[in-house]
């Protein structure tokens, strides 16, 4: 991309500002990790109201830097959620709603996860039990394989936002989100 994806612009706020904004309306604490570029990134949200952790290891993938977020977790926190930094567009009221089914799952529900047009998306609200899982995966492997493994304890919940999708992996993307938001 050139530059960190967390702080990329979305409708005047940089990627990490907007999802700790947004993530705030369900989840406290909201939990940042920080690999690469830590310093940057850090200016843009220390007087917010994430709890920044740093992975040692940014170079292992995704999947270190979930651990790492994991090992911030209060221990009296029955669930939690997860999104990439590079999925800025979802909305409040999505992530509210999302919350809303979290809380009132049955017991045997571990995941809950947002769909748009049959497609599943983020944030991902998940149990303790599923953090445990994630946490015991060695680094080679991914966090879908936990996700993907508790389907029949998966709430889908369908939402009207499109945001759930996004994904800025590249140039293009960041430049299709940015015509979308105006």
């Amino acid at each position: 991309m050139g530059s960190p994806k967390a702080l990329l612009d979305y409708r005047g706020e940089t990627f990490i500002e907007r999802l700790v904004r947004v993530l705030s309306a369900a989840g406290d604490p909201v939990i940042v990790v920080l690999g690469y570029h830590a310093a940057a990134i850090r200016t843009r949200i220390a007087n917010g109201p994430a709890t920044i952790v740093v992975n040692p290891a940014p170079e292992c993938g995704q999947l270190s830097s979930l651990q790492t977020a994991l090992t911030a977790l209060p221990a009296d926190a029955e669930g939690f959620l997860f999104t990439p930094v590079d999925s800025p567009a979802v909305e409040i009221a999505t992530v509210e709603r999302l919350a809303v089914e979290f809380r009132r799952r049955e017991a045997s529900t571990l995941l809950v996860i947002p769909r748009f047009g049959g497609k599943r998306g983020h944030p991902v609200f998940a149990t303790r039990a599923i953090a445990e899982e994630l946490s015991k995966l060695p680094l080679t492997a991914q966090a879908r394989e936990v996700i993907h493994g508790h389907v029949t304890q998966t709430v889908y919940v369908d939402v009207d936002d499109p945001g759930i999708l996004t994904d800025i992996d590249d140039r293009e993307a960041y430049r299709r989100l940015s015509e979308a938001a105006k």
